[in-house]
């Protein structure tokens, strides 16, 4: 497959053919965030249901001009330590190396990185190393972005060499959506296939955090790039934030977390949408996620439901562990301060609450 990437309405309207109310609807959107995919992505969509998952995924929205919320909900700038660091919980450093993805997820939650002129990205990696080196408390380095695989395989290749010369850092994870936008990006470049073999050793592995949210991007294509990358030796996990009208449901998310253990991808987080602006219209309310996950569990092996249902809120990692009666119980499964690692809230029901700072501030509806 001949697999450009898209970039512009011109482009998506030469392959898809829009109406004009779409692509007057789009161009709205577009100019101010932004429009990518490629042909592989959009392949999979079946253009004649407007309800298609996948569409949802990628496709602009007018919805996203609704400008409640915010461009860092999760306030990564209070925890960057220099630009393109962010350094929040002690044993994990985030190195962000790419402001560009394989597509242009709708709900992302950095849209920041793609609609600010200030640049958020490292400029010069050989200060985020450096960071990483002076900081021995750091065992697990997170590369994200935009993604890391969107970079030259050299220069991915020379980062992976830098922090394996670090020796306490332990874990090399790299999110990315690549092996769902785009698995020929992995397929076609043994040279990536080789770097990982190289630096995820027995000892100290590299884990690939993918970002499949619906089954229908788990092809045979991509479950073959998943295959190479297991076989190179990556341990590979997946992550999904739970989504209106795409994953919002017990036998679709049953689909998902079932198909992923089959392949022997481990179900990691299930994440509120973080409320950035342009994702309201994405969010369901946390008692109706949490209900939907255990219905989902429900139908699944232990294997697969092992991810946690996290709120990755500015105070840290919040887990929603269980519901009694008028109350939710929720945790903190990770803290930006140590002393609230594990520390347990109890909170009044609010079937309106979309983030935790709504339990914390009740609103009388």
């Amino acid at each position: 497959m001949n697999n450009r990437y898209i970039n512009d309405i011109d482009e998506l309207d030469n392959l898809v053919s829009l109406n004009l109310q779409q692509r007057l609807s789009m161009e709205r959107v577009v100019e101010v965030f932004p429009l990518r995919s490629n042909e592989y992505y959009l392949s999979l969509i079946n253009w004649e249901d407007p309800e298609d998952p996948l569409k949802k995924i990628v496709v602009p929205d007018e919805r996203e001009l609704d400008e409640s919320g915010s461009l860092d909900p999760s306030a990564e700038k209070n925890y960057t330590k220099r630009r393109g660091v962010q350094h929040k919980y002690d044993q994990t450093a985030l190195l962000l190396l790419s402001d560009l993805c394989g597509g242009f997820c709708r709900f992302c939650f950095r849209k920041r990185l793609f609609i600010n002129e200030e640049r958020e990205i490292m400029k010069d990696i050989s200060s985020g190393i450096d960071y990483v080196r002076n900081h021995p408390e750091v065992t697990d380095v997170l590369l994200t972005g935009g993604d890391p695989l969107m970079l030259p395989t050299g220069t991915l290749e020379r980062v992976l060499a830098d922090l394996r010369e670090i020796d306490h850092v332990q874990i090399i994870r790299i999110g990315t959506k690549m092996p769902a936008y785009n698995p020929f990006r992995i397929l076609k470049d043994q040279r990536l296939l080789d770097a990982i073999h190289r630096y995820s050793t027995p000892e100290k592995r590299i884990y690939i955090m993918t970002h499949f949210t619906h089954a229908n991007e788990l092809t045979d294509v991509a479950i073959q790039a998943l295959d190479r990358l297991k076989m190179s030796g990556a341990l590979v996990v997946n992550q999904t934030p739970l989504l209106k009208t795409i994953n919002d449901h017990p036998v679709i998310l049953t689909q998902l977390l079932r198909k992923l253990a089959f392949i022997g991808v481990q179900p990691y987080y299930i994440f509120q949408c973080r409320p950035t602006i342009g994702n309201r219209f994405f969010a369901v309310p946390v008692e109706r996620s949490y209900d939907i996950i255990q219905r989902a569990f429900a139908q699944c092996s232990g294997l697969a439901k092992r991810a946690r249902y996290i709120m990755s809120h500015a105070t840290g990692k919040i887990e929603v562990m269980g519901e009694l009666g008028d109350r939710i119980l929720m945790r903190y499964h990770q803290a930006a301060f140590r002393e609230k690692i594990g520390e347990c809230m109890i909170f009044k029901k609010n079937p309106h609450a979309m983030w935790f700072d709504d339990y914390l501030h009740p609103i009388d509806y």
